[in-house]
């Protein structure tokens, strides 16, 4: 499991409702497991009283940097944790996901996940680990959400990029964080609590299956209503795509 691990560093993208309880976990997992691969949180928001109802957090504060320092602390130093205030972007996509990173996206819009795919869709080596939810508004629930698990190896993509069988991520009608104004990103449709905890569940259990050999799966569909939680495989694809 270990073997995996080595020279990658975690990239977590988004440290909201799912992004918060995956990064614990990542930071507890690789702590305990005495793992030196460092764990990068990546997000230019910052928590507000709104968010509450998903979110524990003491400071009305960045993000990245409220959870580096209360994971460090924690972790007693391990794993390396370090805070990267910034919004994900097309611009900066480079410097921040490289070579055989592990990356956990946990945002709330297409257009993020349109340029994360993209920019591992140009690497050797990657894998990236998606996660999502449906907000509670225009007559849903709220209790519905999915995951996607691309994988790239040796130039090769072993599952499908997120955009491959979602048009709502390939041709996005949303925008990034960093595109919006302030009105904007407080008119949010708001989630439910324990959705985003069963999305983050699946992130952490697809991680781990990969750890201990590469999924037979590339996407995963639940309904915490329900009871219903369903994994999709699909054609193996071929060649550099």
């Amino acid at each position: 499991m270990a073997v995996r691990l080595e020279d990658r560093a975690v990239k977590l993208i988004g440290l909201g409702g799912i992004g918060t309880p995956v990064g614990q976990a990542l930071a507890q997992f690789l702590s305990s497991r005495r793992l030196r691969a460092q764990l990068w949180l990546i997000d230019g928001d910052s928590y507000e009283e709104r968010n509450r109802d998903r979110v524990l957090f003491q400071t009305p504060t960045n993000k990245a940097m409220e959870r580096a320092l209360e994971w460090s602390a924690a972790c007693l130093g391990l794993p390396g944790v370090i805070p990267v205030p910034q919004y994900l972007t097309p611009r900066n996509a480079g410097r921040l996901i490289g070579e055989r990173d592990i990356v956990f996206l946990c945002v709330d819009n297409h257009a993020t996940r349109k340029a994360v795919s993209n920019r591992c869709a140009r690497l050797r080596d990657v894998v990236l680990i998606s996660g999502g939810n449906d907000g509670i508004e225009d007559g849903r629930a709220g209790t519905f959400g999915n995951v996607q698990i691309y994988i790239r190896q040796d130039g090769r993509s072993v599952t499908s990029p997120l955009t491959r069988f979602h048009p709502e991520i390939a041709r996005p009608r949303d925008r990034r964080p960093d595109q919006q104004g302030c009105l904007a990103l407080a008119a949010s449709a708001p989630q439910l609590l324990f959705t985003n905890l069963a999305v983050a569940a699946a992130m952490l259990g697809a991680f781990y299956r990969w750890l201990c050999g590469d999924p037979s799966y590339e996407e995963v569909f639940l309904d915490i209503r329900e009871a219903r939680m369903q994994p999709v495989r699909r054609a193996a694809l071929t060649g550099r795509a």
